[in-house]
C-alpha cells in the first residue's frame, strides 16, 4: 500500500491548519456489507478459516472493546468479515487516512496519533459506545509486528480496560504476518490464515479484577508467535524469496557480533563480514549451512538483539548521529516532505534537526514507551517516527539503515529502564525508616 506524499517548504507546512477533530461516524449496514464483500477475495485466496469462542456471551446489541493483534493490511479484511453484522468503530492511525478520509469515515474509522497520551481517544471510544451504540476495534500494538510476536503494549492498556468497564474480546490471527512479513513485505507468500475471536472478560469480571490481573490476562491473550505456529502446524512456505529483507530485523550477526553486514536474500541470511550463512527453511527454522546455528527461531534472535541493545544503554555506549530525509504529518491530506537533516538517538532520547536550520525537535526517552520503526514504510523507505499530539516526524536514514529496527528496541528498553529505576527508588524510599523523635 502506498501513501500520498508531497514536497513542501518547512514554513509552509508549519502554517497548515491542523487536522480538525470529528466525532466517530456511526456505521450502517450498507458500508458494513460492502466492506465485507470487498474483503472476501483476499480471504478466500488465503484459505481463511476462523473460530469464535464464547462470543454467545456478548449480547447482539451489546458494545464491547475488541483488541486485535496487528500483522498486516489483511487484519482489516479479517475484522470487517468476522465482526459482521455487529456495529463497530475502528481506531486507526492518522497516516491511514491520507487521501482516504471520506471512505475511512464511512466504514467507521476514526484517527489517533500513535504512542502519545491522547485523552481525545478515550473520549472518542466512550462516544462510540454511548452515542453510536457501537463496539470499538482497537489495535493496541499500533504497528505491524516485526518478528511475528506481540509488539510492546502500552502499560496504560489494562487501566483503560478497567475504566471503560465494557466486555473485553480479543481477535488474534496467525498467518497474516507470514503471508506478508513487515521485514520485507513486497511479495506475498502463499500462507493459510487463521483467526480466533474470543470473549475474554465480562464487565462483572473486570470490576472485580485489579489492573495487574487484567494486564496478566491481556499479556496471555497476546502471547502469539507466528513462526512457532507455522512450525507446530507444519505450514510449508516454499517461495524462493522467503528470506528477502530478513536482515531488516536480524541486523546483528551472532557469530562475529557485527551489525549492518547481514543480508536476507532468496532463502538465505548471510553475514558479509564473517561469511556465516543461514537458511530460512520451508517450516520457518533458521539452519546454519555450516557450524553452529546460534538461533534456529527468528524471535529468539530478535530477543537476543534486544538484550544486546539494553546492555549498550546501561553501559552508555548506545547512540548514533545520521543524515536523514524528513517527512511529517499535520493533517490527513498528505505526508509532507520538508527537507533533509540529522537524526540523533542516545540515552537522552531523540534529537531531530534540519530543514535549513528551521527544525530543532527533541523528545526525551521517558516521553514514550516506543517509537515507529518500519522497513520500507508505505513503499517509501525504512523509517523512524516519533512526535507528540501536535506533530509527528518521520526520519528516513540515508545510511546505516540497520539502526531502524535497533532504534525501536532501544526506545523500548530505555523506557523500561527509566520505569524500573522509578519503581526501585519508590521502593527504596518506602523502606527507609521514619525518623525517631527525641
Amino acid at each position: 500500500m502506498k501513501i500520498k506524499n508531497v514536497v513542501r517548504d518547512y514554513d509552509e507546512v508549519m502554517a497548515i491548519e491542523p487536522h480538525k477533530h470529528y466525532k466517530p461516524k456511526k456505521t450502517n449496514i450498507f458500508w458494513q456489507t460492502l466492506t465485507k464483500v470487498i474483503s472476501q477475495p483476499a480471504l478466500i485466496k488465503n484459505h481463511f478459516k476462523y473460530k469464535k469462542i464464547g462470543m454467545e456471551k456478548l449480547g447482539k446489541d451489546e458494545q464491547a472493546l475488541i483488541l486485535m493483534n496487528h500483522s498486516g493490511f489483511t487484519d482489516f479484511e479479517i475484522a470487517y468479515s468476522m465482526l459482521y453484522p455487529r456495529k463497530f468503530n475502528t481506531v486507526a492511525a492518522y497516516e491511514t487516512f491520507m487521501g482516504l478520509e471520506w471512505i475511512m469515515k464511512q466504514i467507521g474509522c476514526f484517527a489517533t496519533r500513535k504512542y502519545t497520551a491522547d485523552l481525545q481517544l478515550i473520549r472518542d471510544i466512550k462516544y462510540c459506545m454511548k452515542e453510536n451504540k457501537s463496539s470499538v476495534l482497537m489495535f493496541p500494538e499500533a504497528v505491524y509486528t516485526l518478528d511475528g510476536t506481540c509488539v510492546t503494549l502500552p502499560s496504560s492498556l489494562a487501566r483503560f480496560v478497567k475504566m471503560l468497564g465494557a466486555p473485553l474480546c480479543v481477535l488474534i490471527t496467525n498467518g497474516v504476518y507470514l503471508h506478508n512479513p513487515a521485514y520485507g513485505y513486497v511479495k506475498d507468500r502463499d500462507v493459510p490464515i487463521y483467526a480466533e475471536l474470543r470473549y475474554v472478560l465480562s464487565p462483572e469480571q473486570i470490576k472485580e479484577m485489579s489492573v495487574d490481573e487484567i494486564q496478566a490476562v491481556i499479556d496471555r491473550e497476546f502471547s502469539f508467535d507466528d513462526f512457532r505456529w507455522q512450525q507446530e502446524n507444519k505450514v510449508v512456505i516454499d517461495e524462493d524469496f522467503r528470506a528477502d529483507g530478513l536482515h531488516k530485523i536480524l541486523y546483528k550477526c551472532p557469530h562475529c557480533k557485527t551489525e549492518g553486514k547481514m543480508e536476507g536474500k532468496g532463502i538465505h541470511l548471510t553475514c558479509h563480514e564473517c561469511g556465516k550463512k543461514w537458511e530460512l527453511t520451508e517450516l520457518g527454522f533458521l539452519k546454519a549451512t555450516e557450524g553452529e546455528d546460534y538461533f534456529d527461531h527468528v524471535p529468539n534472535w530478535y530477543k537476543w538483539e534486544r538484550e544486546c541493545v539494553r546492555r549498550e544503554i546501561l553501559d552508555g555506549t548506545y547512540g548514533y548521529d545520521l543524515p536523514c530525509e524528513i517527512m511529517t504529518i499535520v493533517n490527513t491530506k498528505a505526508m509532507y516532505k520538508i527537507g533533509e537533516g540529522r537524526i540523533v538517538h542516545n540515552n537522552e532520547g531523540f534529537h531531530l534537526t534540519g530543514c535549513g536550520g528551521k527544525l530543532d525537535y527533541r523528545q526525551s526517552a521517558k516521553s514514550s514507551y516506543t517509537c515507529e520503526a518500519v522497513p520500507y514504510w508505505y513503499q517509501i523507505d525504512d523509517v523512524i517516527g516519533f512526535g507528540n499530539n501536535n506533530i509527528f516526524y518521520y526520519a528516513f536514514p540515508k545510511e546505516h539503515k540497520e539502526v531502524v529496527c535497533k532504534t525501536k528496541l532501544a526506545a523500548e528498553e530505555m523506557f523500561k529502564i527509566i520505569e524500573e529505576q522509578k519503581k526501585a527508588k519508590k521502593l527504596e524510599n518506602k523502606e527507609e525508616p521514619a525518623p525517631v523523635e527525641a
